[in-house]
């Protein structure tokens, strides 16, 4: 059975720091790309991350760059969201998915076979 469980997810005060997991199973990992997305009510889901499982290579969406950090422990099959500097407008659910390795860098949500059921993350400013 194929599972993301996203775990990290809490309360913050604007400008602290929350590090986000998920972790895959069911799945070939290492041919995957893992993107982290996240979604606030009334709004379309909204790609914030994703990393490539063979080569590491990430993608940032411009309004995380400088702030989050996505990296991935292949022998744990986990890839951890590092989110810092975290504001108001960061407050979403948010989601880790799977997709082909062709597709790391979209935030396309369709290009993204599996999803987690999500953590919240709330900022106080």
């Amino acid at each position: 059975e194929v599972q993301l469980v996203e775990s990290g997810g809490g309360l913050v005060q604007a400008g602290g720091s929350l590090r986000l997991s998920c972790a895959a199973s069911g799945f070939n990992f290492d041919v995957y790309a893992i993107g982290w997305f996240r979604q606030v009510p009334g709004k379309e889901r909204e790609g914030v991350s994703s990393i490539s499982s063979t080569d590491n290579r990430t993608y940032y969406a411009d309004p995380v760059k400088g702030r989050f950090t996505i990296s991935s422990d292949n022998h744990k099959n986990t890839v951890y969201l590092q989110m810092n500097n975290l504001k108001p407008e960061d407050a979403a659910v948010y989601y880790c998915a799977a997709g082909g390795l062709y597709y790391a860098g979209s935030y396309y949500p369709g290009h993204y076979d599996y999803w987690g059921q999500g953590t919240q993350v709330t900022v106080s400013s």
